[in-house]
């Protein structure tokens, strides 16, 4: 993976490269606001003019495929970006609240391919169609049921029916889920309850298996809404394709304390593998936290464990297009910022308040990313 840094006006973009010369190319892209003075209008401006640039210039001939922008403040700014989104017609678009650390209001990641014919579905999905696959993202779904855990199931059938129109299962195809809940501490029991009761209509459980996810807290503007939630599938898959990564050395199976994801999801494509790593946190292989209340052992962990994981897939930390990075408190910030800038200073990556599921957990880290594979499976 190669790495630069655009500086431009108020702004600061990261970006990765997965260049290939047959196939698709890959990206992601962080934009970054500098002048936190700005409204929220003007570094939305910004930000998006800075895009724009970008798409024109230094990223010319990609197509974005999925796009995350993160707030500090859904219920005054959600709308704004809902408009600026809704621009992009053929591009996925999750708009989260996530305080961005760093002290500005917004920042954006996009993921682009090059050589990918984009379209929106109907009834909410979006399609990046290449060569023999499918990719298929959804993005900020949600339900107004009663309860967190009556939203986490209604959004987990509506989503079923959505890949059953396609002519997909949640077991064959689904990839990768986020999971974005209000008030964690409190609604997290009742999504968890949800998704493992839907699993089990899917045929998803321990001795088959579940889905690379991550589930944090997020919000939007409306309050009545507990869950959000993004998703990715692949048509065109085959089981033989997919691994799954357990890292036992490190991390116990998910359904030993009862929740129901996969800690990371290899997909190895004819000329490249995918490396998909859920949300991973300072856990060992009992299910126990590690080093309660030390951020810096967390993270020295919480970084043992996801390259344990990348090793399972024969790649390491290099091979990553971008980090995110989950803090449940404030005053850790720039503890953690050091570390990271100094233990990978090019990755695209975007820290956030969010805290994570089990209150013990002081920060959680995802990423994704690519490598180079032969196979004899068809080309991404």
């Amino acid at each position: 993976m190669d790495y630069h840094r655009l500086i431009l006006k108020d702004i600061y973009a990261e970006i990765s490269t997965y260049h290939s010369t047959d196939s698709a190319s890959e990206y992601h892209l962080i934009l970054h606001v500098k002048n936190r003075k700005l409204s929220f209008e003007e570094q939305v401006d910004k930000l998006q003019e800075a895009y724009l640039h970008i798409l024109q210039h230094e990223l010319s001939g990609t197509t974005p495929v999925f796009k995350r922008y993160y707030l500090s403040d859904a219920a005054n700014q959600a709308e704004t970006l809902q408009a600026i989104a809704s621009q992009d017609k053929k591009c996925a678009s999750s708009i989260i609240e996530q305080p961005l650390l760093d002290g500005s209001k917004v920042a954006l990641w996009v993921y682009l391919m090059t050589d990918v014919k984009c379209q929106k579905l109907d009834h909410g999905l979006y399609e990046a169609a290449h060569g023999s696959y499918r990719h298929l993202w959804l993005a900020s779904a949600f339900n107004k049921a009663s309860k967190a855990e009556y939203q986490m199931r209604l959004i987990f059938n509506d989503y079923i029916m959505q890949l059953m129109e396609q002519e997909l299962t949640l077991a064959d195809n689904c990839l990768r889920t986020w999971i974005y809940v209000q008030d964690v501490d409190n609604n997290y029991a009742g999504v968890v309850k949800a998704r493992n009761e839907v699993f089990i209509t899917q045929n998803l459980n321990p001795d088959t298996h579940f889905i690379a996810s991550t589930g944090i807290a997020g919000r939007t503007g409306d309050s009545t809404i507990n869950v959000l939630f993004d998703a990715y599938a692949v048509d065109g898959i085959t089981s033989k394709q997919v691994k799954y990564l357990h890292a036992r050395t490190h991390l116990n199976p998910t359904h030993e304390y009862g929740v129901s994801f996969e800690r990371g999801t290899a997909i190895e494509y004819g000329d490249r593998k995918h490396i998909l790593i859920s949300g991973t946190a300072s856990i060992n292989n009992r299910g126990e936290i590690e080093h309660p209340g030390n951020i810096k052992r967390q993270v020295e962990r919480m970084w043992e464990n996801v390259d344990a994981l990348l090793k399972e897939a024969d790649a390491d930390f290099c091979d990553m297009g971008q980090f995110t990075v989950y803090l449940r408190d404030i005053a850790d910030y720039e503890v953690v910022r050091k570390m990271f800038d100094e233990r990978f200073p090019d990755t695209p990556k975007v820290i956030t308040l969010a805290p994570v599921c089990r209150p013990g957990w002081l920060v959680e880290m995802e990423c994704m990313g690519v490598k180079k594979f032969k196979s004899k499976h068809p080309a991404f």
